[in-house]
């Protein structure tokens, strides 16, 4: 098994580093291109699109060739590819929000058909629904949303699974061990080209097929076999888009905007202002943040209740501090 983990990865990797630069021409050939526009898309030239596309199929081309599918596994496979094809024509322009969110549902749905659903004996059925669906596609457009830098998303997405990784080892779950490392190896061979500056962008297909995926793969595992608190480990692993997505929703309520219009409420974005603007900086001081966090979430596993509460208190405060540090960032809005 371990061979084949090993192979899964090198083989996403390549697949990815091959098959990036394909779908960089096509996108350039089709005009599938992130236009510049001088207040949030501040890049010289337009960019290519169709990078996530580029992920996904070295992604899924590593789990075909190495691996057989259990039933829970083919169905975070067939949601993966229907978010990838929503997203893939919200690239193209021909999406509006509301079918957009449709197609987010029905990829979770067939999740919770699959078997893939929160697992919490003490909390109603109907209410573990409602939190799988709000989970799943909150984190599905919390990626979506972190998307803003160069490589910041891609990178994001490889910590996340690095971490999912260890926890799926520690729990024996090989099949969840080889989605995530053929994800690793697809978004690294990925980064090589979306890291500052970047050449290609994941685009709405990228980024949501990480998120669904990332939040489906921390589902199924268990993280409560030492500590009755160690299911907040996935919110550790996955911190940074989700506090990133309510730290914007935050601002823009209060400014009065509407949460889903676009604004320069990202707190990587106001790093990158405190950095004078050094993108490449910003994107690793947000990769530094996630792995601390991601630490945290490990440690969490093992520690023992009240332990992991004054850890979570201190870390709330931490963090609630630094975010409303940033928040006195002037920005344009």
């Amino acid at each position: 098994m371990t061979i084949r983990l090993i192979l899964g990865f090198f083989l996403a990797y390549f697949l990815a580093i091959v098959g990036t630069p394909i779908a960089r021409e096509a996108a350039l050939r089709f005009g599938v291109v992130d236009q510049p526009d001088g207040a949030l898309k501040n890049h010289q030239q337009p960019v290519a699109y169709l990078g996530g596309l580029a992920v996904f199929i070295a992604f899924l081309l590593s789990i075909g060739m190495t691996f057989e599918f259990d039933q829970e596994l083919l169905g975070l496979l067939l949601a993966s590819t229907i978010v990838t094809t929503v997203g893939l024509i919200d690239d193209f322009g021909a999406l509006t929000p509301k079918p957009k969110a449709i197609g987010q549902v029905v990829a979770v749905f067939v999740l919770i058909k699959s078997g893939i659903m929160i697992q919490v004996a003490i909390i109603p059925w109907w209410l573990r629904l409602v939190i799988t669906v709000v989970w799943l596609v909150g984190l599905s457009n919390a990626f979506n949303l972190v998307d803003i830098l160069d490589g910041l998303a891609s990178g994001l997405g490889v910590i996340s699974a690095t971490f999912l990784l260890v926890v799926a080892l520690l729990n024996g779950r090989l099949m969840v061990a080889a989605f995530t490392v053929a994800l690793i190896g697809a978004l690294l061979g990925f980064l090589r080209f979306n890291f500052y500056p970047a050449t290609i962008y994941l685009g709405d297909c990228g980024s949501l097929f990480i998120g669904l995926t990332l939040g489906a793969l921390a589902m199924v595992m268990d993280y409560t076999a030492h500590n009755p608190l160690g299911w907040l480990a996935p919110l550790y692993i996955l911190a940074v888009p989700i506090i990133d997505t309510v730290y914007v929703m935050v601002l823009r309520i209060k400014a009065g905007r509407k949460i889903y219009y676009g604004s320069p409420d990202h707190f990587p974005l106001r790093v990158q202002r405190r950095l004078d603007g050094w993108t490449a900086g910003t994107v690793v001081v947000s990769y530094a943040v996630a792995v601390v966090f991601g630490a945290i979430g490990l440690v969490v596993l093992f520690l023992d209740p009240l332990s992991t509460l004054i850890i979570t208190a201190v870390v709330g405060v931490t963090v609630t501090g630094l975010l409303v540090w940033l928040a006195m960032v002037p920005m344009e809005s």
